[in-house]
């Protein structure tokens, strides 16, 4: 990962490196350093006097260099100052007991006291057996910490090491803002000692998780300090000033002569999607996938941070296809992340319409949309909204900020399509553009309207 340990190169990226070579590789140089430790005095063999716990825990000291499963410390990453908490899978197998707990603990409220980014490295087998129910209760302890730093409006981003299993994934891994992975990485709730027998081992990899929408990337050891550091100051540049609307792309900067016309524009192949006005807003931008429910929409949603003229900007753009539930969600929980941080938001419209096949009612389409709308109705950071393409239905309305809405030339926004429109009205095809002009769904009807705000461009 750096000069300190060029070995990482030469190594899989599922070794199992001790938790301060990983927190100093990722760590400008020398400035990691560890918070201090409250020491919890137990009975001999801990709180169940389970047989040999000590003398385990010694041998796991020994081995380990260390007294705890692990290591808490700030440092600063691509020049984001950052507690972070690395885990010592040697110690115990990087189990959390009562005094993984106390460091826990301790790390989160330090964090939450000198208003600092929060970053579980974590590579765990779960909950220490040798202390029973008391060392289960920690994660509520940890869950309770994370809420209180959500809630303080500080960023966590967590790495996912190998192995990432039981509780340590399911609240410092999966209950993170943004979760990165090393590739090839374990992770599942369930432990590889404890899932079915016939269970497919590619479904507990940190790639199945990508592609589940659990995780946002996997990231080579020879990226991952780079793409921390900028994650971490993406997500550490809070601003009250709404993200100015992008400048139109396309080639025609003209408004449409009829309603037909803006359609035909619209739909055109040539036309400039959501990828070409994200490269041409943001001087560099990172992606977060997955909607946390099962679900991605890569190809209909695209969601992230970027720098736009030194300051962050969130932003969430449909990509001129149908949009999926997951596609919702994953907005949503954009905008929510967000809002927390006080971050600007910019929202791309172009949609026909939200997926309205079998499969995406299965998936709760409805539910997601109504989430998006909920989201946005919300926000109390500013968020602008630009109509790039088609603006279909409620499915491109629930991504638009009420009030703070554009368009470029080359779009335009209906109630439904207009082709759906004379099917309903039972006119016959002949009549789909004078539907469209009655529909007053030009750039400039949707200002004289008062649906948006303007257009953009000359």
């Amino acid at each position: 990962m750096t000069e300190r340990l060029p070995a990482t190169e030469r190594t899989s990226a599922t070794e199992r490196l001790p938790a301060r070579a990983v927190a100093d590789a990722l760590a400008d140089d020398s400035t990691f350093t560890e918070l201090p430790v409250a020491i919890r005095e137990s009975r001999p063999d801990g709180p169940l006097a389970w047989p040999g716990y000590d003398a385990a825990r010694a041998r796991a000291a020994e081995r380990t260099g260390e007294q705890e499963s692990v290591v808490c410390g700030t440092a600063r990453v691509g020049g984001t100052r950052a507690v972070l908490i690395a885990f010592e899978f040697g110690f115990l197998g990087g189990s959390l007991g009562e005094r993984t707990g106390d460091r826990l603990e301790a790390a989160y409220t330090y964090a939450r006291e000198h208003r600092l980014p929060v970053v579980p490295l974590v590579a765990t087998g779960g909950s220490r057996m040798q202390e029973g129910m008391l060392a289960l209760t920690q994660l509520q302890r940890v869950a309770r910490q994370s809420a209180l730093t959500r809630e303080a409006g500080l960023a966590q981003v967590a790495v996912l090491r190998d192995p990432t299993t039981g509780g340590g994934w399911a609240t410092l891994g999966a209950g993170a803002d943004v979760v990165l992975a090393l590739p090839g990485a374990q992770v599942g709730f369930a432990g590889s000692r404890v899932r079915p027998a016939d269970a497919d081992p590619a479904a507990y990899t940190a790639e199945a998780q990508v592609a589940a929408g659990a995780a946002d990337a996997v990231v080579r050891p020879a990226e991952l300090r780079e793409t921390l550091g900028r994650w971490l100051r993406l997500l550490t540049c809070p601003s009250t000033t709404p993200a100015p609307p992008p400048e139109p792309l396309g080639a025609d900067a003209g408004l449409p002569a009829t309603g037909w016309d803006a359609v035909r524009r619209a739909r055109s192949p040539r036309r400039p999607r959501a990828a070409a006005y994200l490269d041409a807003y943001f001087s560099d931008r990172a992606a977060i996938s997955g909607d946390r429910c099962g679900g991605t929409d890569p190809d209909g949603m695209l969601c992230g941070f970027g720098t736009r003229e030194g300051r962050t900007v969130a932003y969430a753009a449909q990509t001129g296809t149908a949009t999926r539930p997951a596609g919702y969600r994953t907005a949503a929980r954009l905008i929510r992340l967000a809002d927390r941080l006080g971050i600007p938001v910019l929202t791309l419209v172009d949609t026909p319409g939200a997926a309205n096949d079998a499969e995406a009612e299965r998936q709760g389409a409805g539910a997601a949309i109504a989430d998006l709308f909920g989201a946005v109705a919300g926000a109390r950071t500013p968020v602008t909204t630009l109509v790039i393409g088609e603006g279909g239905s409620g499915g491109a309305l629930a991504l638009a900020a009420p009030g703070n809405t554009w368009a470029t030339p080359d779009s335009y926004f209906s109630v439904i399509a207009p082709e759906l429109a004379a099917a309903i009205l039972k006119r016959p095809p002949r009549e789909v553009e004078a539907t469209a002009d009655q529909l007053r769904i030009r750039p400039q009807d949707l200002v004289e309207l008062g649906v948006i705000r303007g257009t953009v461009g000359p």
